[in-house]
């Protein structure tokens, strides 16, 4: 033991140059001089001891493909499997390298248990920049969102003595390299949730100047990462539109009141996230009015389907009378009033993860509640008991998808057409707890691969239908909740279970195509002269009339 002390340190000496070694000792002497209180001590201990074997990031990467972003999560995962077998595997044998002296730190700060490996470079700084450079590579501004985090555990390093100056940098900088290269293995984009082109191009009313719209604005749904106030946009160019911005209201609320007025408004808009967007395509449907509907919350999946991907592409085609027609589904527990789905419904850990969140999202924020809660989730939740088609199955996700989807893959969080007439339902049976989260982490290829290799249960199940009657068991002894587009019924199935003599609730979802016109821009990418015309108008009106008469208010 001795011999392999003195060789490494010998090993360290003639790679390094004096001045980084010069160096590493004056960055310790400062780091160590400064006084810290202890809860800092602490705090940074934890840092690190989160850090321990890449936990801290696949709780991040878990976070992102419950909310659908898989493509990232992957890039950003396989970033830092490859960055952390490099280092430990190869780099730490070549370089080797004696760590600081514990002596020379003082002992509040020490890790429960010091490292013994070799120094140079250090992992966790090499996983840190690999995992979140990875997913810089796919979304920007949601990379340098999470670098903090990484500069954080970085720092943690030479706080708690672990590592010096020079192991951090070297391995910030191989981790960074690694992610980079993977662009040559693949490149970024499309995203995981990137929507083909669907349906057919119809007219529908324009207001090149936002007359007789009305929009309802939902502040609350949250806001993506660094995007210009929407409706600083929707003023400077609707000059004549009402804007609704909601106070704590029901969205579906305000907008079935605005129908309800004398002179009623033409076409109806929500600027929030999905469950703003369902509530009010609701009664958008009831009144046979088209739908406008532009980005404000989140994650708006049914507003990139739709391919109104930022304010200024909704608004484009709302000034030039382009739509589409959409299907949507019906959800309804036992004989209560149906509810419009317009992405997916399940029950399970999805619905788990959303009510954690929600819990934390005042005293967190989303980003931070979603990784909280995403952690929590996998690592307690229980499967649940649901009768579907006469069978009875234990399973960890139920979901139901309004429109086919990527096969081989257990939640479909973003649909991919408009069209198509059928749900697509995916059964994630009962298994592995970490196989289970594994299945819900990875997109449509990573899934392939990882189950050939057997690392992804084979346990799902999927067909597609156009309705489906599903009994949900209670857990704990209170009904599961159900989600759609985001949001979490929890009174609905309690009410339904409470009326049934059976224990549990039963609900039904059926597709309904064609029911909804919503203004996207032309897929085809010609823009029709008769846009604002009175022709135009009256075919896109009586088409919205003609919609209605399909679908009733329930």
């Amino acid at each position: 033991m001795k011999f392999r002390s003195v060789r490494v340190a010998v090993q360290r000496t003639r790679i390094l140059p004096a001045w980084v070694r010069r160096a590493d000792a004056a960055a310790a002497r400062a780091v160590n001089a400064r006084r810290t209180h202890p809860l800092a001590d602490r705090f940074w201990s934890r840092v690190s001891g989160f850090a321990d074997r890449g936990v801290l990031w696949w709780t991040i990467a878990g976070a992102l493909a419950v909310i659908g972003r898989r493509r990232t999560a992957a890039r950003g995962l396989g970033s830092l499997l490859v960055a952390s077998a490099l280092t430990n595997v190869i780099a730490k044998q070549v370089f080797g390298g004696d760590r600081p002296l514990l002596a020379d730190v003082p002992i509040g700060r020490h890790l429960p248990k010091p490292p013994i490996t070799p120094s140079f470079p250090s992992g966790h700084s090499a996983s840190a920049a690999a995992f979140v450079t990875g997913i810089a590579i796919e979304q920007p501004r949601l990379g340098a969102a999470l670098a903090p985090a990484a500069l954080g555990v970085a720092y943690s390093r030479l706080h708690t003595g672990a590592h010096w100056l020079s192991d951090v940098v070297g391995g910030l900088a191989l981790g960074a390299g690694v992610a980079g290269l993977s662009i040559l293995v693949a490149r970024p984009g499309p995203r995981d949730d990137a929507p083909r082109p669907s349906g057919a191009d119809r007219r529908l009313p324009a207001s090149p100047d936002g007359s007789g719209v009305f929009i309802v604005v939902n502040r609350a749904s949250g806001t993506s990462v660094m995007r210009t106030d929407p409706v600083q946009v929707l003023e400077r160019r609707l000059p004549q539109a009402e804007l609704h911005v909601l106070d704590d209201e029901d969205p579906g609320a305000v907008v079935r009141e605005a129908l309800a007025r004398d002179v009623p408004p033409r076409i109806v808009g929500v600027c929030g996230g999905d469950g703003s967007v369902s509530a009010v395509a609701h009664e958008a449907r009831a009144a046979g009015v088209p739908l406008l509907v532009v980005p404000g919350g989140t994650f708006n999946h049914f507003a990139r389907t739709a391919g109104a991907t930022s304010v200024d592409l909704s608004v484009d085609a709302l000034q030039r009378g382009e739509g589409v027609r959409a299907d949507v589904a019906e959800l309804r527990f036992a004989d209560a009033p149906p509810i419009t789905v317009l992405n997916t419904a399940s029950v399970g850990l999805y619905p788990d993860f959303v009510t954690e969140r929600e819990r934390r999202e005042e005293r967190w924020g989303k980003w931070l509640a979603a990784v909280i809660a995403a952690a929590r989730v996998l690592r307690r939740s229980t499967p649940v008991t649901v009768v579907i088609g006469g069978r009875r199955a234990r399973v960890w996700t139920l979901y139901v998808g309004v429109g086919p989807n990527d096969p081989g893959i257990a939640a479909p969080m973003q649909r991919r057409r408009l069209d198509g007439g059928l749900l697509d339902v995916r059964l994630l049976h009962a298994g592995s707890r970490v196989r289970a989260a594994g299945a819900l982490a990875f997109g449509r290829r990573t899934s392939a691969v990882l189950r050939r290799i057997r690392l992804l249960p084979e346990r799902l199940e999927s067909f597609t239908s156009e309705s489906i009657e599903v009994l949900v068991r209670p857990r704990h002894g209170q009904p599961p909740g159900f989600a759609h587009d985001g949001e979490v019924s929890l009174e609905a199935p309690s009410e339904a279970s409470a009326r049934t003599a059976s224990p549990g609730y039963r609900t039904t979802l059926r597709i309904v195509p064609a029911a909804l016109d919503v203004y996207r821009p032309a897929s085809t990418g010609r823009a029709s002269t008769a846009a604002g015309t009175g022709a135009g108008t009256a075919a896109g009106t009586g088409a919205a009339r003609a919609g209605a008469a399909r679908s009733p208010r329930p």
